[in-house]
């Protein structure tokens, strides 16, 4: 029982990360298209100053969480991915970095250098963490000791040994660059005002017809690689509402989109999002990290679950830590109303 508990726990970090951070990743990727002058540029970035740096934070409480719950996984999966993490690490110092001196440097050279490395850092953040994504589903070599290490790439196919990058993880990537987009686009649409509102509007329906292809080829291209990831799916029928959920979300996006309705569709987006991680939880259950070098090596939930004893205190701190979390949140983003508007430095 504690295992599933701490199981889902983890899924929900890893949910509210991705809702919370990945508008922000996506205002960073349309941060250079969007905007047409410096103005306008300024309103983007007001539109999640006060909250992007928070927003990581819940990328690190799922990682200590992972290392409490679950310390087996921890040790393969950090050390296995070391160079995707170090990559994902210099990212996310490179967005931080361009954000924060941004508001120190005012020379037109250095800004257009630092919205550069805005927009690409967080353009690159949403394709690894995609293809993160996508390596667990695929499997990754286990060994017997837990030990596993993955190059950039290999032949660029899925199998025994493969790479960090292949076909299959690419889509992982494309998928989450453009529904992050697209939640960026849906949060610039509640934020902004005037002209960038509306440009933010009309770009919501391309992001949202190629949405559309990515996740039925990503689903499509799942059932290939891992055929098993349908099984939990058939053995409890009622939770065939989680593919439901995520065609009832995109349907949900493009007609709220479409009626001006901001907040609901930005909402709607939020529920895709939690749909489609869910959904990749549920099919690999109880598998944490699957092994491409037979099921025997598998990071299976029993096998890294930490001592009861120490689930039973952790959760009752965990719960506690997280309420004054989630409090923050609720106090930060009730303050943080109204919009950013272009030329104006405070909202």
């Amino acid at each position: 029982m504690m295992g599933f508990i701490w199981f889902w726990l983890v899924a929900v970090m890893i949910v509210g990360y991705v809702v919370l951070d990945g508008f922000d990743l996506g205002v960073g990727v349309l941060h250079l298209f969007l905007a047409r002058n410096e103005a306008e540029r300024g309103a983007t970035l007001r539109s999640i100053g006060p909250v992007w740096d928070g927003n990581e934070v819940w990328l690190l409480a799922g990682g200590g969480t992972l290392y409490f719950a679950f310390p087996l996984l921890y040790a393969s999966a950090f050390s296995g991915f070391y160079l995707p993490l170090m990559i994902v690490l210099w990212l996310l110092i490179l967005r931080g970095v361009s954000l924060e001196l941004r508001n120190h440097l005012d020379m037109g050279v250095w800004l257009g250098l630092l919205d550069g490395i805005f927009g690409l850092a967080s353009a690159m953040l949403t394709i690894f963490f995609g293809a993160a994504l996508a390596n667990v589903l695929r499997g990754v070599p286990l060994q017997a000791d837990g030990y596993f290490f993955l190059p950039l790439w290999t032949n660029w196919q899925p199998g025994t040994n493969p790479g960090i990058l292949d076909w299959y993880t690419v889509i992982g990537g494309l998928v989450a660059l453009v529904a992050l987009t697209l939640h960026g686009a849906l949060w610039l649409t509640i934020k902004t005002s005037g002209e960038l509102e509306q440009r933010a509007r009309k770009v919501v329906t391309p992001l949202w017809l190629l949405l559309i292809v990515f996740t039925v080829v990503s689903l499509i291209a799942t059932m290939a690689v891992r055929p098993t990831s349908l099984d939990n799916y058939y053995r409890y029928p009622v939770t065939f509402i989680v593919p439901v959920g995520v065609i009832a979300s995109l349907a949900a996006i493009w007609l709220l989109n479409r009626k001006g309705q901001a907040v609901k569709a930005f909402l709607a987006s939020c529920l895709y999002l939690f749909f489609m991680l869910a959904g990749a939880c549920w099919g690999v259950y109880p598998t944490l990290l699957p092994a491409t070098t037979g099921a025997q090596n598998d990071i299976t939930l029993s096998r890294a679950l930490s001592g009861p004893h120490t689930l039973a205190v952790g959760l009752a701190w965990w719960s506690f830590g997280m309420t004054l979390a989630l409090a923050y949140v609720i106090f930060v983003y009730s303050r943080f109303r109204g919009k950013a508007d272009a030329g104006v430095e405070s909202h």
